[in-house]
Parts: C-alpha cells; structure tokens; sequence
C-alpha cells in the first residue's frame, strides 16, 4: 500500500514555494497602487469633503484643521500617501526607503483605524457584525492595508540585512585573500 503522505510535503513545499513570490509582489504593489490612487484622490473637492467629517472628529487630526483648513489638510495627506507609496514601490532600489515608508504606513493605517471609534455614525440598531457605512464599512478595508504595510516593511528590513550580510561576507572574503 502506497503512502500519500510522503509526497505531500514536497507538493506543499513546492506550491508555497510558487506561490510567495507572486503573492509578495501583489501584496506590496497592491498596497502602493492603493496608496497612489487615494493620495491623488485627496487633491479633489469630493475627497475632502468626504474625509473631512472622519479627521474632524478625531483627537489625532482635528487640530490641523484649525491650523490649515479642509482643502489644504486633504493636500497634504495626499503628499504624504502618494510619498509613502513611491517608498514601498522603491523595494528593489532602496529596500531601507521602502521599510520605512512602510512602517510610516502601518503608523497611517492605525490613525485611520482610531477613526473607527472617534466619528459619530455608528448604528447600534445593525446589531453585530452590521456596521454603518460611515465610519465602518469605509475603514474596514484599513485592516488589511495595515496587515499589508507590516509584511512589506519586515519584507523590505528583512532584505536590508540580506544585502548588508552579504557585504560583510564578501568584504571578510576580500580580506582573507590578500
């Protein structure tokens, strides 16, 4: 009688295997097309008025309205989104940008989260899992994008170390031949 089990850690094995680098990649620029596109979306009337009821209401953000106003805080929230996503795309260039940029993410992505509890709007009568549109349903996705931001900046620090360790091999190697 044949023993299936054998093979299957190897099939496992290999299909992990196939699937991490792909599965890495469309985490990583994912998360950057993201990133872009609501950056670029923050320079737009509509997308200010829509963010301003979430930021206003929170402890973390309600003072830059007062110094800046509406228009220029979405403005600067899109600088910043659209400079966090050409840090994490820069993964292959400068891996040390990209771990940075995605950890500043991970520090984006939790003050969007504590929106979830500052802004009005929640409807008890939903009962659980019911949430209201707004604040719930449009934050939720902040979940994954953080999850996402995690992995790229210990992908991107994990490389960093990866080349410096090669440094270091191939400088003592240079140096024992001399």
């Amino acid at each position: 009688m044949k023993n299936t089990y054998t093979s299957e850690p190897s099939r496992s094995a290999a299909l992990a295997g196939a699937l991490n680098r792909p599965g890495t990649e469309i985490l990583r620029y994912g998360l950057v097309i993201v990133l872009l596109w609501i950056g670029g979306m923050k320079f737009t009337s509509y997308e200010a008025a829509g963010i301003a009821p979430l930021e206003m209401h929170s402890p973390l953000m309600n003072w830059l309205y007062v110094l800046m106003g509406q228009r220029n805080v979405s403005d600067l929230l899109g600088v910043v989104e659209i400079a966090l996503g050409v840090g994490i795309a820069l993964r292959y260039v400068y891996p040390l940008v990209s771990g940075i940029a995605s950890l500043l993410s991970v520090g984006m992505f939790l003050t969007t989260l504590s929106f979830l509890f500052t802004t009005p709007g929640w409807e008890p009568t939903l009962g659980f899992p019911g949430i209201s549109a707004m604040p719930g349903q449009f934050l939720l996705k902040d979940v994954v994008l953080l999850g996402a931001a995690i992995f790229t900046a210990s992908e991107a620090f994990g490389a960093v170390h990866k080349s410096e360790a090669a440094v270091e091999h191939a400088e003592s190697v240079t140096a024992g031949a001399r």
